[in-house]
């Protein structure tokens, strides 16, 4: 592993980082992906925390390159109670397919967290992989009595994940997390955006979400 710098993205870099983004998830979860039109999306997003918007960056042969992106989110819980709790939700995350596997996406995640903790958020839900996640402290959000908006009762909700920033922030919380708007993107619009990119091929292959 490369000693790597952590920092806020500038504007200049944001198609870089954008294409970044597209080359980590391109044919992850469909043929070909939306991650990168979401960022773009989502940096004029109301509910967008600049501050909490970074790259990582190792350098080579005497150059900076990007090799890594996480973005974060104000989000908020329904409690049964009566009222919301904000809380704050995470991503696009992602590495470049160079860099994976060795220890980057962690180092990136971990440096997120503890920098919302120290601005002040109690408690980050999103959706993930509790394989990686799990590692760095998060659990399935039904350990906290949070809901899924929209997933039926007795459903698999493995996916969906959370974590304390601040001890007992959560005690005592019942209640529904659903995904901020800004999240769900149109598809067709996600298509033409693509274009401004090097043409890639997508492919249809095993363990994808969508098709």
């Amino acid at each position: 592993m490369k000693t790597y710098n952590i920092r806020i993205e500038q504007p200049h870099e944001r198609r870089e980082v954008e294409n970044l983004i597209r080359e980590s998830f391109w044919n992850v979860y469909r043929p070909g992906c939306l991650e990168h039109y979401v960022m773009h999306c989502l940096r004029n997003d109301k509910d967008f925390i600049a501050d909490l918007n970074f790259v990582m960056t190792v350098t080579e042969d005497g150059k900076e390159r990007l090799i890594g992106q996480a973005m974060c989110m104000k989000a908020q819980l329904t409690l049964d109670s009566g009222g919301v709790l904000p809380i704050m939700t995470l991503g696009p995350i992602g590495i470049h397919p160079d860099y994976k596997r060795q220890g980057y996406g962690k180092a990136l995640l971990d440096f997120t967290l503890e920098k919302a903790a120290a601005m002040g958020f109690g408690a980050v839900c999103f959706e993930g992989n509790i394989d990686f996640y799990g590692k760095s402290g998060f659990t399935f959000a039904s350990a906290y009595n949070i809901r899924y908006h929209g997933l039926p009762e007795g459903e698999d909700a493995s996916f969906f994940l959370c974590k304390e920033l601040k001890k007992g922030f959560l005690d005592g919380v019942k209640g529904e997390y659903a995904t901020p708007r800004g999240y769900f993107v149109d598809e067709a619009e996600a298509e033409e955006f693509d274009r401004q990119f090097p043409e890639k091929e997508k492919l249809v292959l095993p363990g994808q979400l969508f098709s």
